[in-house]
């Protein structure tokens, strides 16, 4: 059977991410599996809208015809697609040749409504010692408590992603104002959109089946600034805020299901993990293990002045 045609969609918001995109879209070229086309989203910045279509004119590059956000620019490039699948590619990340080959292979099951894969991170300089890769969800990856070979998830993650073109209309697309967007505060970094679309996705389509393929690899980029304590602890607190307007969205069964697992048997085994480690000389387990207890109690925390904020509006 042959594979289904497919659009990569790359949503680009800032110039400071220049050579980065250039990249991310070279790697699209680069497939054993090419690509019906490329399209290029730019979330409300003229100026890198003019700058980006001579520099990609195999591209079809285009201005967020939606509220400013990555909801609405993967909105505005799904709207365009021609593929019968739709693939999204951070513009900070590049994807192995493989990657579109290992995607479109799980659609020959016709429950099959979306798929994704694996997302290492690229560090700018290299992993900080304290950093958990229980928590590797800060810097846009996949995360231990995840599967580790293909295997049916809940929902995926929006840096290696896709889904079929039919379904993206049929739920309504993606929401705005759950992941990023324009605001200015850390909600702003948080990527639940779409988990709130996946989540949705299976409410209208019971019998649905997203797949998580580990064979279909993307390289997400870390700059020094996310490296740093600082932003662990704005990203944790966002996914708190994040997680409470996501449970009030989608109801707390299905907004937190995949939580209550990560909360009480991956984190407890990852901290156990980082005091072993301690004992068998390596020091920076309990750095590892600290982290993992501040970034639980952080989240916690915004989940909680968020879950006061979503009943407050609703009064």
């Amino acid at each position: 059977m042959s594979r289904p045609s497919v659009s990569v969609v790359i949503c680009a918001h800032t110039e400071e991410r220049w050579n980065d995109t250039l990249a991310a879209a070279a790697s699209v070229r680069a497939q054993s599996h090419a690509a019906k086309e490329l399209i290029i989203v730019v979330d409300h910045n003229p100026r890198l809208y003019r700058r980006l279509r001579p520099a990609l004119p195999d591209a079809a590059v285009v201005e967020n015809r939606e509220e400013q956000g990555l909801s609405g620019a993967r909105n505005t490039g799904a709207a365009i697609a021609a593929g019968e699948i739709v693939a999204f590619l951070d513009d900070d990340a590049v994807a192995d040749p493989t990657w579109l080959e290992f995607l479109g292979s799980s659609y020959s099951d016709p429950s099959v409504m979306g798929a994704g894969g694996l997302t290492l991170p690229l560090w700018a300089t290299r992993r900080p010692w304290w950093f958990p890769r229980e928590f590797d969800w800060v810097v846009g990856c996949t995360y231990v408590g995840m599967p580790r070979s293909r295997a049916p998830v809940r929902n995926l993650m929006g840096a290696n992603a896709s889904f079929r073109r039919e379904v993206i209309d049929k739920v309504g697309g993606f929401t705005n104002g759950i992941g990023r967007s324009g605001a200015s505060r850390p909600l702003g970094w948080t990527e639940d959109e779409e988990t709130e679309f996946c989540i949705r996705l299976g409410q209208r389509l019971p019998g649905m089946v997203l797949v998580f393929d580990n064979r279909a690899v993307i390289r997400h980029r870390v700059p020094p600034t996310r490296e740093r304590f600082s932003y662990y602890r704005s990203r944790c607190y966002a996914e708190g805020l994040s997680k409470a307007m996501l449970a009030r969205s989608v109801g707390t069964a299905d907004g937190l299901s995949a939580e209550r697992s990560y909360t009480t048997r991956t984190l407890p085994r990852g901290f156990a993990h980082g005091l072993a480690d301690v004992l068998r000389g390596d020091g920076a387990g309990l750095g590892r293990a600290g982290a993992i207890v501040a970034g639980l109690a952080i989240a916690t925390a915004g989940y909680a002045v968020g879950a006061v904020r979503a009943r407050t509006r609703g009064a």
